[in-house]
């Protein structure tokens, strides 16, 4: 099974190549490639940005931390269409545990519907949830995934403001 050149999720079908690389979705790929800016930060700001946010309060509920980067799974599907996603959610663990709970119900109601990859993924991505639930990020540090998260929107931020400074071409 191949592996998204960002995340490190396992594609199953489908994906995004650049070159060599492959991806899950082309938000993985525009992220690859903004993290190509992250070479210009510098890494005591770095440091100091991801422990902010791991410290900091939920984005979700507002409550204290630690603030990780949690995966939510759903799949639904319609006799012979079927779909299925993995997203990232920053929050803490009370409100990554609901939406993983949210993400198994709905994986339960309407997963099975369609043949033959309702059946086969709906127990895979229930799955996935309740091994998020139980054996998700636990830690004084925080993950990969979150330092991942904090380097993409620094990046991200550090190309919007250069190209704002850029003046834009003279007329001819």
């Amino acid at each position: 099974m191949a592996k998204c050149g960002y995340c490190g999720s396992g594609i199953i079908m489908g994906g995004v190549r650049a070159g060599a690389e492959r991806y899950c979705n082309q938000k993985c790929r525009n992220n690859a490639a903004v993290l190509s800016m992250a070479r210009h930060i510098p890494q005591e700001v770095f440091e100091q940005q991801v422990e902010a946010v791991f410290h900091g309060n939920c984005p979700k509920c507002g409550g204290a931390g630690p603030v990780e980067a949690h995966k939510v799974h759903q799949v639904w599907s319609a006799l012979v269409l079927t779909q299925w996603k993995s997203r990232v959610q920053v929050s803490c663990r009370s409100c990554a545990t609901k939406s993983q709970l949210g993400g198994a119900a709905f994986s339960a109601f309407c997963g099975w519907w369609g043949f033959p990859w309702g059946l086969i993924l709906t127990p895979v991505q229930i799955t996935r949830n309740f091994m998020g639930i139980f054996g998700g990020p636990k830690g004084a540090q925080a993950s990969a995934a979150l330092r991942r998260l904090v380097l993409v929107n620094m990046s991200s931020q550090l190309m919007q403001n250069a190209s704002r400074a850029t003046p834009p071409p003279l007329p001819r």
